[in-house]
């Protein structure tokens, strides 16, 4: 464990954020979600935790339009703390140049934090080296902590041993019901796969939803998972719990 955790006493979080990608369904430019990022940050630090965020592959991360306060449609207008982070160009700079997961040491930290997004759809859901990583932390004992559309790996992330890193386990993310509102409020279909629908056809596990776009998040045992973009504190809330300040 390095130094700053041991001698120190500061808790380290590792908030992996999804690489821009090309969704498949719609042809639009994907990327991650303000508030899945904004909201945890805020949470940490005021906890006086250390947060760096990286990404699978590096380099720039780029917003889902949505996600944006600014953008045209309004659908985050209310999201004066995404507004914030935004308009800082300290906060800003740290979602430009991130290192990648290949780049960092998971015993330098206590726990991971998976943001969502449209990305995650596209870019995480096979991607292998991540899908390691996560099980390698999970296995070392770290605080795993995923939401949204980032709990789309679960549906892959398998152990040293083979079996599914959700076998047994208790989580949550994005709701088919909240899907449907999203295609219905778009005008046509996003997403190439709904997770609930994926994540109810498979064996030793069990996914369950709240009520659509409500904060909610759950813990099972090192694995702590949040429904959809409101659920993003609420996630990180529960970290902070389990970790301590």
């Amino acid at each position: 464990m390095s130094a700053s955790i041991d001698t120190f006493g500061t808790k380290r979080i590792l908030m992996i954020v999804a690489n821009p990608g090309t969704s498949p369904t719609t042809g639009w430019p994907v990327g991650f979600w303000w508030a899945e990022v904004t909201h945890p940050f805020w949470t940490f630090t005021e906890a006086g935790y250390e947060v760096e965020i990286v990404s699978p592959k590096g380099g720039d991360l780029m917003a889902d339009g949505f996600s944006d306060p600014e953008d045209e449609s309004q659908y985050s207008a209310h999201d004066i703390l995404s507004l914030g982070f935004k308009t800082s160009p300290a906060h800003s700079a740290r979602l430009q140049a991130t290192r990648s997961i290949a780049d960092v040491s998971i015993d330098d930290y206590d726990a991971i934090f998976i943001a969502g997004g449209q990305s995650p759809m596209v870019t995480m859901i096979d991607d292998t080296d991540l899908h390691g990583f996560v099980a390698r932390a999970y296995e070392a004992g770290k605080i795993v902590s995923i939401v949204c559309h980032g709990t789309c790996i679960l549906l892959k992330t398998r152990l040293s041993n083979g079996d599914l890193l959700v076998k047994g386990k208790t989580w949550t993310g994005f709701a088919d019901a909240e899907e449907a509102f999203a295609d219905a409020f778009v005008g046509q279909k996003i997403q190439p796969f709904w997770i609930e629908e994926e994540a109810r056809k498979m064996e030793d596990t069990n996914f369950v939803v709240n009520s659509m776009f409500k904060p909610f998040a759950i813990r099972d045992g090192n694995l702590i998972t949040g429904q959809q973009q409101f659920s993003g504190a609420a996630a990180a809330e529960m970290v902070v719990a389990t970790l301590g300040r």
